[in-house]
């Protein structure tokens, strides 16, 4: 670290923890839900759901890597998974001999839409019910201003 590094101020440590703490205890609760439903974990659904909005075209590993921030090679090996239980297949990049590309299956989609069902309870009732829609759009607006600003 270098020495003249600015330290971060009070407000700052206690939102950033907060804010870590919050996250991981959703995201906890979610995992539980879908657990307790017999259903896949979270990292799933969120590959199954890029691999959906992109559609028929699907996207190439690396594209999945930026869209999810999993690293790669836990990319990989979701993938491996998901293709052994017919959720997505690999294509052959017709201009590229070693690319592929990745596209969810009917039965993914029928996959993501089981999660999506409990998923959707667990932010409706961990989330939605908890703060006001104006507070909700609040939090949103504030979160999305400590995003890093798109690539271009």
């Amino acid at each position: 670290m270098r020495e003249n590094a600015p330290s971060p101020n009070p407000q700052a440590i206690k939102a950033w923890a907060r804010l870590m703490r919050v996250s991981r205890q959703l995201t906890e609760k979610a995992e539980e839900a879908l657990k307790e439903a017999g259903l896949p974990p979270l990292s799933w659904y969120d590959v199954l759901h890029e691999l959906a909005e992109a559609g028929e075209g699907g996207l190439r590993p690396f594209q999945l890597t930026e869209r999810t921030l999993f690293a790669q090679y836990n990319v990989s090996r979701l993938l491996a998974r998901l293709e052994i239980d017919g959720l997505v297949e690999k294509l052959k990049v017709a201009d590229d001999g070693r690319g592929q590309t990745i596209r969810i299956t009917g039965q993914g989609r029928d996959m993501r839409r089981r999660m999506w069902a409990v998923y959707g309870r667990s932010i409706a009732g961990l989330v939605g019910a908890k703060l006001p829609a104006e507070d909700l759009d609040v939090l949103a607006r504030l979160l999305g201003r400590l995003r890093d600003p798109p690539a271009d």
